[in-house]
């Protein structure tokens, strides 16, 4: 078993720390067993919709999350520049945004709008993992709820990953759904320049630096543990209750 990874123990320069933080993708959800089956062609049909499904709630909840974080920040020039994500994904004007890119995705895999929405393809895990991000930035300050969004930093491997990998080894999958995946190429560079802004001008100690990175890291187990709810539902054939019962009776979620 690996050791725990040793704390802090000086606050680092504004480049080691951007480096330390950089040094996080080692376990962003990209190097997950079920990400890299997808990436290399051995993920089935079932497989590929049941991430796709179990993603529509993290893309429906981000929005929420944004609007939490712009609900707790006083200083209006940043929510200007922040409110963009929300914005992204709920579209504006000529764009439809995020959330109707992964819908349009939803159905290049084979999946209905209906379904999508009524999210009953969500695992309780995935849920969990969600919910505690989103729960997470509803309490902490802005300035924390930002450092937990440079996960952002590692994104755009993954979509061109997606983009490189998929059309060739599922050629099932129509052309139409790779909209979502060109489209936060863009973004995500972009906005990944505004939260490492605030990471590198409030996290100048060791305390605050070494508060980042756990941050950081907690926003990884966000991502990594959805991925392991859907390995044991997807690939191991253990959904939850399977051994008291073959129907879906996990909660759609609770107002």
């Amino acid at each position: 078993m690996n050791a725990v990874h040793t704390p802090l123990t000086v606050a680092l320069t504004p480049e080691a720390f951007r480096e330390a933080l950089m040094a996080k993708g080692a376990y962003y959800h990209i190097h997950h067993p079920y990400q890299v089956d997808m990436a290399e062609g051995r993920a089935t049909p079932e497989q590929i919709r049941g991430w796709v499904a179990n993603r529509f709630y993290y893309q429906v909840m981000i929005p929420q999350k944004d609007a939490a974080l712009l609900a707790n920040c006083p200083d209006a020039a940043t929510r200007r520049r922040w409110i963009q994500r929300l914005l992204d994904h709920d579209g504006r004007d000529d764009d439809a945004g995020g959330i109707e890119a992964w819908l349009t995705l939803g159905e290049a895999v084979g999946l209905t709008r209906d379904e999508l929405w009524a999210q009953e393809h969500v695992l309780p895990g995935v849920r969990f993992a969600v919910d505690a991000y989103v729960n997470f930035v509803r309490r902490a300050s802005w300035q924390e709820a930002a450092i937990s969004s440079l996960t952002e930093l590692f994104a755009p491997l993954a979509h061109q990953s997606r983009l490189d990998t998929w059309p060739g080894h599922y050629p099932w999958i129509d052309e139409a759904g790779y909209g979502y995946f060109r489209k936060r190429l863009k973004e995500a560079r972009r906005d990944v320049e505004h939260g490492l802004e605030v990471a590198l001008t409030v996290c100048t100690t060791v305390e605050t630096q070494q508060r980042a990175l756990d941050i950081l890291q907690f926003k990884l187990d966000v991502l990594w543990s959805m991925l392991d709810a859907m390995t044991l539902a997807y690939q191991l054939d253990r959904p939850p209750y399977h051994s008291v019962t073959d129907r879906a009776v996990f909660h759609r979620g609770l107002a």
